[in-house]
């Protein structure tokens, strides 16, 4: 694509369209529907099963609920409302017993996977615990759950039915990893909460026009890459399945560039390339709580018929180890999130009245972005029946706080934790030896002076130069400490990576 497409500078060719500003793109969308799309009637992925301890439980939000993720002794994954029945205390605060119960740390309460109540340690006798423990009052609530793909999937209703609906409908997944093995090649997911809803993230992808220009340095140049183009439909909008736009004209390597909203929290953007090679971004961004989203994503190359790889998401389709892979993801990611967060707050819940009258759409740019918007409005109530409080949180002023990791990916990843724990290993390591070199430098050249005072009295100490061992000591000194400042700076990778667009040329 080129830069001749842009529009003229010209003040008075800017003044005319202010008076007459052109429609938003035409997108048809029923606003009379059959159906309405029931949120709590699908699957959400809501964790990485390869990430997280297996022998503690794991707090998660879904949809607002309060709930926790727990594995038992045969490695299969649950999930329950976060409280115990007894008191209400959280599940997720408590243990998963070696016999593959979850227990509460109140009362030491036991669960199974069913949900049902195992031990109730304070009751007078056996027979006064089976009969407390048969009341239906003494379960946990459990919710279906899968695992799909290396996700851990849940579907938020606990009802009776839901065990029976949750069966009749696959999680959005990827079909190329069951279908073509031997040609699609996937990289590591990565998981993050981020501080704005779903469906800002939701039009943040659905929107290619950013990608130059947000990700500068990254994907494009905000210079020279911010150029016109069309999308045309794909796939009709539907209720359950969502719907897809083409990209139309796409760069000269690319034959086909599409994106493909799948409810209740898929995107899938695909890019194919001559002799059927793709580029797979499958992004998922489940609804947590106002505000808030879970973000899962992996990255998917599929060979051409050639068995090449095409062109991969830049340094991210490098091969590097997952928690690498994990480090720098946020130089992606932190590149949309401040204003993303803004932007939802700004907006506010217009989206559930006239949205396009709140914001300035006139490009076919925008077309899909409209989509969405129309269909939360007219298919899916508006948008999400939240189980709590639906008021969003206040805008966070405090920048290093909206750019925290700890919090939002690595106190919850095992891959990331572990490998910060080696980190923190060779960065200590390397100071203590860095003291140990600089000492041994100084006690030899000390030994050295010694010994030749010894032989040479008339030569005075403040004459002699220090020994070549000394020098040799001092610089190993110098490199270790130089390795460990390094290290510790790295390591911050792992708390907080603050990002300002003003400073990246």
């Amino acid at each position: 694509m080129t830069t001749q497409n842009r529009l003229p500078l010209d003040p008075k060719l800017i003044s005319d369209q202010q008076e007459t500003p052109p429609p938003s793109p035409e997108v048809e969308i029923s606003s009379t529907p059959s159906e309405q799309f029931q949120w709590t009637q699908q699957w959400y992925p809501v964790a990485v099963a390869e990430y997280l301890d297996p022998k503690s439980p794991h707090a998660i939000q879904l949809l607002g609920k309060e709930l926790v993720i727990w594995r038992d002794q045969v490695d299969n994954w649950h999930c329950f409302e976060d409280r115990c029945p007894h008191r209400l205390a959280p599940l997720s605060e408590g243990r998963v017993e070696a016999d593959g119960t979850l227990m509460c740390a109140y009362h030491a309460w036991r669960f199974d996977a069913e949900g049902h109540c195992t031990d109730i340690p304070q009751s007078l006798d056996l027979e006064t615990a089976k009969n407390h423990r048969a009341n239906p009052r003494s379960c946990a609530i459990a919710y279906p759950t899968q695992i799909q793909q290396g996700l851990i999937w849940v579907w938020p209703d606990a009802s009776e039915a839901a065990q029976q609906l949750s069966q009749e409908r696959h999680p959005r997944t990827i079909p190329e990893l069951e279908e073509m093995p031997d040609r699609a090649i996937q990289l590591f997911w990565y998981v993050r909460d981020l501080p704005y809803g779903w469906d800002f993230f939701m039009e943040n992808i659905a929107d290619p026009a950013h990608v130059p220009v947000s990700h500068h340095g990254i994907m494009g140049n905000r210079y020279r890459d911010a150029n016109y183009y069309d999308m045309t439909t794909a796939r009709e909008v539907s209720t359950q399945e969502g719907f897809a736009f083409d990209i139309n004209p796409v760069p000269s390597i690319i034959k086909k560039a599409a994106h493909d909203f799948q409810p209740p929290c898929h995107m899938r953007i695909e890019s194919t390339f001559e002799k059927g090679g793709q580029m797979i971004l499958a992004l998922y961004a489940s609804p947590t709580r106002p505000g808030w989203c879970r973000h899962i994503g992996c990255q998917v190359l599929i060979k051409d018929t050639q068995g090449k790889t095409p062109p991969g998401l830049g340094f991210f389709a490098w091969p590097m180890p997952v928690w690498l892979g994990h480090v720098l993801a946020p130089l992606f990611l932190h590149q949309d999130l401040v204003f993303l967060h803004y932007q939802e707050k700004r907006i506010g819940h217009q989206e559930q009245g006239n949205w396009l009258e709140t914001v300035y759409t006139p490009n076919p740019q925008d077309k899909m972005v409209i989509a969405l918007r129309k269909w939360i409005k007219t298919r899916a109530g508006g948008g999400i029946p939240w189980e709590c409080d639906p008021q969003l949180p206040p805008p966070q002023r405090d920048k290093e706080k909206l750019f925290d990791l700890w919090h939002t990916h690595t106190k919850d990843c095992q891959t990331c934790r572990n490998a910060l724990n080696r980190i923190q290993q060779v960065k200590i390591v390397a100071f203590i030896s860095a003291v140990v070199c600089f000492g041994l430098g100084v006690m030899l050249d000390a030994r050295s002076q010694a010994i030749y005072a010894a032989t040479h009295p008339s030569t005075s100490l403040l004459s002699m130069a220090p020994s070549i061992e000394f020098w040799e000591l001092l610089s190993c000194s110098v490199a270790l400490a130089i390795v460990g400042y390094l290290l510790q700076r790295f390591s911050r990778m792992f708390y907080v990576y603050e990002f300002d667009h003003a400073h990246n040329d």
